[in-house]
C-alpha cells in the first residue's frame, strides 16, 4: 500500500477534535479548551477555569490550531505532493474542475483550506463552524469494489483506538453501482468519538471515495444531510487518470 494512500487517511484524522480548540462566539469572546460533549443544542468545553456549556447558536467557529498550515519540515512533504485543485463554490453547488465532478452542499459549507492534502485528495469541505467535514479522493485500483472497500476500512481502522463498522448498503450514485459504508471510532490521540459515512464509486479502474464525518453525538442529526451530499455526486466530464495506487 502506498505511503500516499495512508497519508490521505491521516489527512482525515488530523482534522478530528482532539487537542485544544479555540471557540469564537458571536459576542467576540474566544474560549480555549477541550470539547468534552456535544448535543444538538449545546457544546460542553473543559477549560482551565472548569467546565462550560455553550449554546451552539452562539458559536461562530471552532478552530483546531494543530491543523493550521505551518512552515515546518514535517508538513512540507505532504504540501509538496498535493495537487493544485481548480475548485469553486457557487451558492449550494461545489464544482471541482480538476476531478471533473460536482456536489450539492449546504449553503453554509465552505472549501476548507486548513487541512493538509495528499495527492489523492481532490476536495476538503466543511461547515463554517468546522464541526462537519467531507473529504473526496480518487485513485486507481485494479481490483473489485468490495476489495477496495475492505482495504479502505483496514487503513481507516489504523487511525483509531476503537473502531466499528456499523452498516453497509448498496447505492446508485451518478448512475454507477456504489457502496455506502458507516463506521465509527475514537481517535488514538484522544477526543470525542466520531462517526463516518463513506461512499465508494467505481469508474473503470478509478475509485472515487467521499467520506463525511462529525462527532458521534451529532451524526444522527447530520446523517440525512451527509447522505444527500454523497448522493448528489455527478461527473462533469471524462475522468482523467487518478493518482495511482499499489493496493494489491
Amino acid at each position: 500500500m502506498r505511503r500516499a494512500s495512508t497519508i490521505a487517511w491521516l489527512c482525515l484524522a488530523v482534522t478530528l477534535p482532539a487537542f485544544a480548540e479555540e471557540i469564537s462566539l458571536k459576542d467576540g469572546t474566544k474560549i480555549v479548551g477541550h470539547m468534552s460533549g456535544v448535543t444538538p443544542d449545546k457544546v460542553e468545553v473543559e477549560t482551565s477555569y472548569g467546565k462550560m456549556q455553550l449554546k451552539r447558536s452562539d458559536i461562530v467557529t471552532i478552530s483546531f490550531p494543530e491543523n493550521a498550515p505551518n512552515s515546518t519540515s514535517e508538513s512540507t512533504p505532504v504540501q509538496a505532493d498535493a495537487r493544485k485543485i481548480d475548485e469553486t463554490v457557487q451558492r449550494a453547488r461545489y464544482l471541482n474542475r480538476t476531478g471533473k465532478f460536482s456536489l450539492t452542499i449546504p449553503q453554509e459549507w465552505v472549501i476548507n483550506q486548513d487541512i493538509r492534502r495528499a495527492p489523492e485528495t481532490l476536495a476538503v469541505l466543511s461547515s463554517r463552524d468546522k464541526m462537519r467535514f467531507l473529504l473526496v479522493m480518487q485513485e486507481e485500483y485494479p481490483g473489485s469494489l468490495d476489495s477496495y472497500k475492505e482495504i479502505a476500512m483496514l487503513t481507516a481502522r489504523g487511525n483509531f483506538s476503537t473502531f466499528e463498522e456499523t452498516e453497509e448498503s448498496k447505492a446508485t450514485i451518478d448512475g454507477k453501482s456504489a457502496l455506502l459504508v458507516f463506521y465509527r471510532g475514537t481517535p488514538k490521540k484522544g477526543g470525542l468519538p466520531l462517526a463516518f459515512v463513506s461512499a465508494i464509486v467505481p469508474s473503470g479502474n478509478t475509485y472515487t471515495k467521499m467520506t463525511a464525518w462529525c462527532v458521534e453525538p451529532l451524526f444522527h442529526e447530520m446523517q440525512p444531510t451527509f447522505e444527500k451530499i454523497l448522493m448528489s455526486y455527478r461527473s462533469t466530464g471524462p475522468m482523467t487518470a487518478a493518482a495511482p495506487s499499489s493496493r494489491p
